[in-house]
This record gives C-alpha cells, structure tokens and sequence, in this order.
C-alpha cells in the first residue's frame, strides 16, 4: 500500500511528535509514502514565513525530502479535482486540502491525515490518522 502524507503530519515528523507518529514513519520502507506538490508548496511557505526559525526549519524539510519524494500534480490530479469540487460544493473547504485530496484519489493512495473528518467527505478517498491511530 502506498501512503500520501498531508501537509500537517510532514510537520509532526519534522518535529519528531509524537513519538508514535514518527515510529510508524520511520517503519515504512522507500516508496511506501509520498508527498504531494501540494503540500510540499505549503510547507515551503512554512520555512519562509517565520525568518526566526528559517534555517532550523529548511534543514527538516530538506532531512524530510530526503526519504520522502514530492509528487507533481499532474492532468489526471486535476480531472479529479474537477470531479471533488463538483461533488462537494462547500466553499468552507480548504482550497489546498481539496487539490490533496484530488491528488492522492488520481494516484490511488491513502491519504493520512491529522484532519481525517475535513477529508473524509471525499467519496472514494481512503483517509487513515496516524496521530491517533498510530498502528
């Protein structure tokens, strides 16, 4: 099985918290998980949006990227954008989490997520919470 991890548990592995989450990362083998573009746009936002932690947070996310690929949203990530979007008309929804969601629904992935109920509205997508599932 393959795992699309969403933007907020990157930054729970970053910061090593808490330590079942980062067990369970560290037991997957290279190819198990990914990142979508997506999400690696937000946590780039994240390194340069606090200059006082820059070059702390640029070193995780670069210690990150190292076993875990981002993903280019592609043409068939956009179809099922469209699709989700008709689907789920709510403008409340998160932009970003919507693309995530359309991402991981076009490779066939689970996408695992500390905001499982903002994802689980996706018909089809298979969601998992590591943070409070950790197993």
């Amino acid at each position: 099985m393959r795992y699309m991890l969403d933007t907020n548990i990157c930054i729970y592995i970053m910061k090593r918290q808490p330590p079942p989450l980062a067990a369970r990362f560290a037991s997957l083998t290279v190819g198990e998980a990914m990142i979508s573009a997506i999400t690696l746009a937000e946590l780039q936002f994240g390194v340069e949006a606090r200059p006082e932690t820059r070059e702390h947070n640029r070193r995780a996310l670069d210690s990150l990227l190292e076993d875990l690929p981002a993903v280019p949203f592609g043409c068939d990530a956009a179809a099922s954008y469209g699709v989700i979007r008709a689907l789920v008309r709510d403008r409340r929804r998160d932009a970003l989490d919507r693309l995530i969601a359309a991402h991981a629904l076009s490779l066939g992935v689970t996408l695992v997520t500390n905001n499982d109920a903002d994802f689980r509205v996706y018909r089809g997508l298979a969601v998992e919470n590591w943070v409070t599932d950790p197993a």
